[in-house]
């Protein structure tokens, strides 16, 4: 009898860390930018246009933030120059390196005019930053998805989970930095968020269905593959077990009547579970993947790095985004924009 030892070798992963905070930030100033250009559409006394100063604060901050994360996550980041001077259309990441610089200068165009009170620019900026961000959000999810190797990423739900994940969390971080603002959560319109919030339940749950319905129908593979790991591995069953019990506690926390959701520490506990369940979501995604063979079975290990490529380049992306919350929120109370100083203004 033969007794043979086979080796798994050690390898770099595809995505690192800072990929998840790309992802996360990108997905949230994405899906902000579509929700405050929607709003900026409507008259200037309408209700719904009070979500504007938290939306605005969001666009800024993740809008500079999301593009340093991805930096990073380039392992060289002077290496960014090459996508324009050899540029490879038939990349996703060169086309996303074309698209990135027009939709941040947009979303920084977009939160000037709503400063100085420009509502005329503000919706014509509004419609290309509308379209812009869509850009984004389909060439974020294109980038990830184009991997065929991969079952659980070569699916068309995967873009659309992550567009409407990035759309709770931006919601939840409204919740969240309309604290710091003036006139603080109250100053929101509850029942709009209220609404919203329910809104990107029901079409992630209507995606979740879809995705299940297709799958069982043999018509994306990415379903069989992922219930055979939900069936093997503990870790996986208690993801799925988490997310549904996670998804099912926002929905009872956002069907509370809208005066209630605004208050201090209900809004605290929706925006942390909102922009929590999107960064989970990612990290399975992105980093839990990785770890399933393409071939054979079992599961890689796979460690977190405590330095910059790991959990110390993770914990400095929030601590920049910390600091740009400070600073634009700072601006705002010490600066009204003239829309609030003059609420008639055209």
């Amino acid at each position: 009898m033969n007794i043979i030892e086979i080796l798994t070798p050690s390898y770099d992963a595809a995505w690192l860390p800072w990929a998840v905070q790309y992802f996360f930030l990108v997905a949230i100033a994405c899906t902000t930018a579509i929700t405050a250009a929607v709003v900026a559409l409507r008259p200037v006394g309408a209700p719904e246009r009070q979500i504007l100063p938290a939306a605005v604060t969001i666009l800024a901050v993740t809008a500079v933030a999301a593009p340093v994360a991805l930096l990073a996550d380039l392992h060289q980041p002077a290496r960014f120059w090459h996508f324009y001077a050899y540029f490879t259309p038939w990349s996703w990441m060169s086309i996303g390196a074309v698209l990135l610089p027009i939709f941040v200068s947009l979303s920084l165009l977009f939160c000037a005019l709503w400063w100085l009170g420009k509502n005329s620019l503000l919706r014509i900026c509004g419609l290309a930053l509308i379209v812009s961000a869509l850009t984004i959000l389909l060439y974020t999810g294109a980038e990830v998805m184009i991997v065929r190797s991969r079952p659980l990423w070569h699916t068309y739900f995967l873009p659309i989970n992550f567009a409407l994940t990035g759309w709770l969390a931006a919601l939840g971080a409204m919740l969240f930095v309309a604290r710091w603002l003036p006139g603080g959560v109250a100053a929101l319109p509850a029942a709009y968020m209220r609404k919203l919030g329910l809104l990107a339940l029901a079409l992630l749950t209507l995606s979740a269905m879809a995705w299940v319905i297709t799958g069982w129908l043999g018509l994306d593979p990415s379903f069989p593959t992922a219930l055979e790991l939900f069936i093997t591995y503990p870790t996986w069953r208690t993801s799925l077990i988490s997310s549904v019990v996670l998804a099912l506690l926002l929905f009872l926390l956002l069907r509370v009547p809208a005066s209630r959701l605004c208050a201090p520490w209900h809004s605290l506990l929706c925006a942390v579970l909102m922009m929590a369940a999107a960064w989970v979501f990612r990290w399975v995604v992105l980093m839990s993947v990785q770890g399933v063979p393409k071939y054979g079975a079992g599961l890689y290990l796979h460690s977190m790095p405590l330095g910059s490529n790991g959990l110390l380049g993770m914990l400095g992306v929030f601590g920049l985004c910390a600091a740009l919350l400070a600073i634009v929120t700072w601006f705002i109370d010490r600066y009204p924009s003239w829309t609030a100083l003059r609420p008639h203004n055209a």
